[in-house]
């Protein structure tokens, strides 16, 4: 009897629709939670980098004589060169296997981060801040083919709801982790620190994970049975043929258009916040590095409740589309009216409350735009994030550098920037109208078979073949 008759039949989408009844007798183990894990760590380590920056950025300023304007571009050039290497890093994501991707990820940026503290001068400063954003590029996108690959469907949205808190915790903590260092060590000793810390938990990730579930030794066939089906790579996987379906697509375009939305209005916390509480709302110093870090542990939470509240809203409605264009209108929706709401508070603590909500409403969109590039790129997903994750660095890379255009213009009118950043929210909603959440790209593969590609039936039997001799090995 073929492997196939006792096994699940799979569905459109590679997942299977039931378990072979060997696997359903055993009881699954938990390797997909330990991917969750890694995940969430490297989330977390990659913002916690970013930050360090700003809170070392008196005294790097005092010890190598920088001014305000060469300060500024010391701050902007992570996001250059993230940016402009997001798209490829995805691509070689697809291409070469998360694996490779992330290893080299997660050493150069540690690299990178210990290298700012042998800095002596502007330009080497700036050269090693560029390195850095370069080295990070196509973390994310990383991060999402990774969890297509170890995780089913109804346990993505969870998974994305943690990743996405334990990044925007990363970025809150950092001022009181950074500050508490200080006791014991220089801002050079701290980033050197902080570099060793990611190089060990890249040598611990590429020890331990694995490209294809079946080749894990932790992961036992009950396990094995609840992931996709892993699919021998297409002609198309991270080929021209499937950019061009992307640069086509209005999902994609659309995806990353309300990303752009989503980080223009992040990015105010990371870096005007501070001043603006400080000037314009009367928090002194201390007060004001805590105010600063309510609307970061906000988002982290908005990010956790969005991952349940997806799922529980699919149940509701009835279809995975429909519920993550109705977060989408939520999210943005909500921030714009609640950003708007702070402008007409004057009490500061209100007027904080109003932000943080605001701040927990837009990461709503987090986990959706994470699962939808998912399900649309499919084997491609890689390329998908980093094409929604480069639209969404340039809105980063901008916000600061138009909201100190706007206070010039206006003269320090600070509610004209909430009002633009308002304004861009509402957008993010509208491109919600145009995404087909669910629909794969519409790639045009050549035949298979005479170019050495298998056929989907092969790669299900040597799928089930692992978890047939699992099971008769244990009898």
């Amino acid at each position: 009897m073929s492997v196939l008759s006792e096994s699940a039949s799979v569905t459109q989408s590679g997942e299977p629709e039931e378990r072979p009844q060997s696997a359903i007798r055993e009881t699954p183990t938990n390797t997909r939670r330990t991917i969750v894990t890694f995940g969430a760590s490297i989330a977390f380590l990659s913002f916690l980098d970013r930050a360090a920056i700003s809170q070392a950025a008196p005294s790097i300023s005092r010890e190598m004589h920088l001014s305000p304007a060469q300060m500024g571009l010391v701050f902007s050039a992570f996001g250059f060169t993230y940016a402009a290497f997001e798209m490829p890093s995805g691509w070689l994501c697809d291409r070469f296997g998360v694996r490779n991707l992330l290893t080299r990820v997660v050493m150069l940026w540690s690299v990178f981060t210990a290298v700012t503290g042998g800095a002596w001068n502007f330009p080497s400063l700036f050269v090693s801040r560029l390195l850095f954003g370069a080295g990070e590029s196509g973390c994310f996108p990383g991060l999402a083919s990774m969890f297509r690959t170890w995780l089913p469907p109804r346990e993505r949205n969870s998974a994305e709801g943690i990743k996405a808190a334990c990044a925007r915790w990363g970025a809150a903590i950092a001022p009181a982790l950074i500050t508490g260092l200080y006791v014991w060590f220089t801002w050079r000793q701290v980033f050197v620190l902080l570099g060793l810390l990611g190089v060990a938990l890249g040598v611990i990730f590429v020890r331990w994970y694995r490209d294809d579930p079946r080749l894990h030794p932790s992961v036992n066939a009950a396990e094995l049975a609840l992931l996709p089906v892993p699919k021998t790579r297409s002609a198309s996987h991270g080929s021209g043929t499937a950019w061009k379906a992307i640069v086509a697509s209005r999902s994609v375009w659309a995806l990353g258009l309300q990303w752009f939305a989503h980080y223009y209005g992040f990015y105010f916390y990371i870096t005007w916040l501070p001043l603006y509480l400080y000037r314009v709302r009367g928090l002194d110093l201390r007060h004001g590095a805590l105010a600063a870090g309510l609307p970061l542990f906000t988002a982290g939470l908005g990010s956790l409740f969005a991952g349940w509240a997806t799922s529980a809203l699919t149940a509701r409605v009835g279809g995975t589309g429909r519920a993550r264009k109705l977060m989408g209108y939520i999210s943005y929706g909500g921030a714009a009216a609640l950003l708007l709401l702070f402008t007409w508070v004057s009490n500061p603590v209100l007027a904080l409350i109003a932000m943080s909500l605001s701040s927990f409403a837009a990461e709503f969109s987090g986990p959706i735009s994470w699962t939808t590039a998912m399900d649309i790129g499919g084997e491609n997903v890689g390329s998908v994030a980093g094409f929604m994750n480069t639209l969404g660095q340039l809105g980063a890379s901008v916000a600061p550098a138009v909201t100190g255009f706007l206070l010039q213009l206006t003269g320090n009118g600070w509610n004209f920037t909430f009002y633009a950043s308002a304004l861009i929210y509402a957008a993010g909603a509208l491109c919600w109208m145009m995404i087909d959440p669910t629909a794969p790209l519409n790639i045009s593969e050549p035949p298979q078979g005479s170019n050495g590609y298998r056929e989907q039936g092969q790669d299900i039997s040597v799928c089930y073949g692992r978890l047939e001799s699992q099971n008769s090995g244990t009898r």
